[in-house]
């Protein structure tokens, strides 16, 4: 599996999910936003279509692209790259320390293994997580968030996590 991360040097080195990433072998990390692969799957917040199965051949093909930068700098790193296969992740909660519970703040990690899960990869999504202390409390905390996902188009994605939105707002 082919993992890259954009790195714009905007985080606590020490608990950088994506440098401890490229440290462990599990990605490749990239500094110049020139040296970006441009077809592979950039996971953008941004974006209007949902990572799916459907994006199987081009994280076989070309990998995934995360970008680690500040959260208040995301819209302006993400205009540098000119990525073709942009995709948001479906609604998840963090499981790291430093955003524990809070919706949609995912660490560069807890976005590749959401990634991977949802395009059925689980094996290789739980496999990132060794190393990782806390790594499988972000799967135990998005357990039926991710099954409900796992396998489905980007389509059917968008609607279950419209379901869910409108659910706990009901409640």
């Amino acid at each position: 599996m082919k993992l890259f991360i954009y790195h714009e040097k905007q985080c606590d080195p020490k608990r950088c999910t994506a440098l401890k990433m490229g440290k462990l072998g599990y990605a490749k990390i990239i500094t110049n936003p020139n040296k970006v692969p441009r077809n592979s799957l950039l996971l953008n917040p941004y974006s209007e279509k949902s990572v799916s199965v459907e994006d199987r051949d081009i994280i076989e093909k070309y990998g995934i692209l995360g970008l680690d930068c500040s959260w208040k700098q995301a819209e302006i790193v993400f205009k540098k790259t000119n990525a073709r296969n942009q995709r948001v992740l479906p609604f998840l909660i963090a499981g790291n320390p430093v955003n524990y519970g809070k919706p949609c703040k995912l660490t560069t990690l807890e976005a590749i293994v959401a990634t991977l899960y949802i395009a059925n990869y689980k094996n290789e999504a739980v496999s990132l997580l060794n190393g990782f202390k806390w790594g499988n409390t972000f799967i135990d905390v998005n357990k039926e968030l991710l099954e409900q996902y796992c396998g489905k188009t980007s389509d059917e994605i968008i609607r279950i996590q419209n379901e869910i939105l409108n659910n706990m707002r009901n409640r």
